[in-house]
């Protein structure tokens, strides 16, 4: 077992008219606390997909476990092999190197609160998915990104069955 001691000395308090907002509807992500705002304990964002929308493809992450909340709605996920349904109050934590994916569920708006622990700079990656959906940069652009977000793409098609 291994234990972060996150390397910070003062609450971090983010307030909803500050947060940093990245696309619109279908998918909107509030940029929440980064890993430098939280000494490397966590990265935090809070991620609003209409229905049917697309939130991540499959990926897994070396470092980091990641845990999503369900804030309103349902939203699908992978988690390894498996593809599982949660609703309003329930919890999914995916352990690092855990192939995962997540999309509003068919019919159902989703409202996630997504923490990446320990954490990674992830603002820019955000940013970044921004710069593609406007055409400034290509899809591929983030094969050459993924060792600095830890953000590792892969096939499944256990969900790509179901997308």
């Amino acid at each position: 077992m291994s234990l972060i001691v996150p390397e910070f000395d003062e609450a971090v308090v983010v307030r909803s008219a500050d947060a940093e907002v990245i696309g619109r509807a279908p998918t909107t992500v509030r940029l929440l606390a980064d890993s430098s705002a939280t000494g490397g304990a966590l990265s935090t964002q809070r991620v609003t997909l209409a229905a049917g929308a697309a939130g991540a493809t499959p990926h897994h992450h070396e470092r980091s476990a990641e845990m999503f909340y369900v804030l309103d709605g349902a939203a699908e996920f992978l988690a390894g092999e498996e593809v599982v349904t949660a609703g309003q109050g329930d919890l999914v934590v995916v352990p690092p190197r855990m192939p995962h994916a997540f999309a509003a569920a068919p019919g159902c708006d989703t409202d996630l609160l997504i923490v990446i622990t320990p954490g990674v700079e992830r603002f820019e990656y955000f940013r970044h998915l921004q710069r593609i959906a406007l055409g400034e940069l290509s899809p591929e652009s983030l094969l050459e990104v993924q060792e600095r977000y830890d953000n590792h793409f892969l096939s499944s098609p256990v969900w790509e069955k179901r997308h």
